[in-house]
């Protein structure tokens, strides 16, 4: 009859196979791991030992998912533990992966009940409370609106929509919201000043300063790193955001090249705020916003594209985790005309991220 491996054997043989056979082209030793993790060398070798192994507490198994879910730990004769943001998407998914094989192995071994496997993070979008969202957007002006048709509301086309600014992100955003909030009413709000009745709930606000004043605004709290300067006048050098880097200010400009007479748009730059209302409990305030419209549709995309918008939530969930307020400045591609999605769990695409890694959660 074959023998049943006893548990705590079970997860040994998974820490030592981790070390010795996850990448066979280099010898990783019990003292790399124990740097690594910051622990003794005999401990360790508790972990791993082939006669009595003792189970590792449940923070030491999530950093070893961390230590081997990438090869990138591995830098000449030494191991690293990574950070979040230094981690692909793939390689995300494989932490978790590891984590919950060996949260698993664990539990068998202490004889407690498996972990369910840790879902999708949530979507930033998705409120769950059944509160009012208010949609805020600017309103084009006037001398615009009068170079437009069917803005006029006593022509019989009469189209309300069309005094909307960045309309392509309000579109974007307006159906996924409803569909993760059936629940709440949605409204959307194009005038300068906001009614009382828009406090209370959840506001998100869409667009740049120069055009929505709750924008403007906000990004006047000096509590924020990231300013928006938007001198048109001397665009595109006067056109940026600022942000301050432990006092030492920084400008993201947005990308534009010549062609037929004409400035065309390659890159925008992106700004993505999450943060409690200051007027309501349990409330926020949520700001997508661009040097140009494109920049704000694609911070919209990057958390409602089929594609993305799971890995974005993910990487905002890990990342500023226990933080109310946060942010994340971005770059965003235009290809032909098409915004592309921007992936956040790409070091690159992120220009920077407040608060700073390794700050307290508040």
């Amino acid at each position: 009859m074959e023998s049943v491996e006893d548990p705590r054997q079970a997860l040994a043989r998974r820490l030592r196979s981790l070390r010795a056979d996850l990448w066979p082209e280099t010898r990783i030793t019990q003292p790399m791991v124990a740097r690594a993790l910051g622990v003794s060398v005999p401990l360790i070798s508790s972990w791993e030992s082939k006669t009595k192994p003792e189970p590792p507490p449940v923070p030491r198994l999530e950093a070893y998912a961390t230590l081997f879910c990438t090869p990138g730990s591995l830098r000449g004769d030494r191991l690293r533990l990574l950070g979040d943001a230094d981690l692909t998407r793939d390689e995300h998914r494989r932490r978790e992966e590891l984590r919950q094989e060996l949260l698993t192995l664990r539990a068998e071994a202490l004889g407690e009940l498996v972990p369910e496997p840790a879902g999708p993070a949530e979507n930033p979008w998705r409120f769950g409370d059944g509160k009012p969202i208010t949609i805020v957007c600017a309103q084009v002006p006037a001398e615009m609106l009068e170079r437009m048709p069917y803005t006029n509301p006593k022509d019989p086309d009469y189209v309300e929509m069309y005094n909307f600014a960045d309309l392509d992100a309000l579109i974007e955003l307006h159906g996924h919201i409803r569909a993760l909030n059936p629940d709440s009413v949605i409204r959307l709000y194009r005038k300068p000043v906001l009614t009382a009745d828009h406090y209370p709930g959840h506001l998100v606000l869409l667009g740049g300063v120069d055009w929505n004043e709750q924008t403007r605004k906000l990004l006047e709290d000096p509590a924020l790193p990231v300013k928006q300067v938007a001198d048109w006048d001397n665009a595109p050098q006067g056109t940026y955001f600022e942000v301050d880097e432990g006092g030492r200010k920084r400008t993201h400009h947005p990308v534009l090249r010549p062609e037929d007479g004409m400035q065309v748009l390659e890159q925008d730059v992106g700004y993505f705020y999450r943060g409690p209302s200051p007027y309501y409990k349990d409330s926020t305030i949520t700001m997508c916003n661009g040097m140009y419209a494109r920049g704000t549709l694609g911070v919209v995309k990057a958390l409602t594209d089929r594609d993305l918008r799971d890995a974005n939530s993910a990487f905002l969930s890990e990342r500023f985790q226990g933080h109310s307020a946060y942010s994340v400045l971005t770059r965003v591609v235009i290809i032909d005309t098409e915004v592309l999605s921007p992936d956040w769990t790409l070091q690159e695409n992120r220009l920077h991220e407040w608060p700073p890694a390794g700050d307290a959660a508040r």
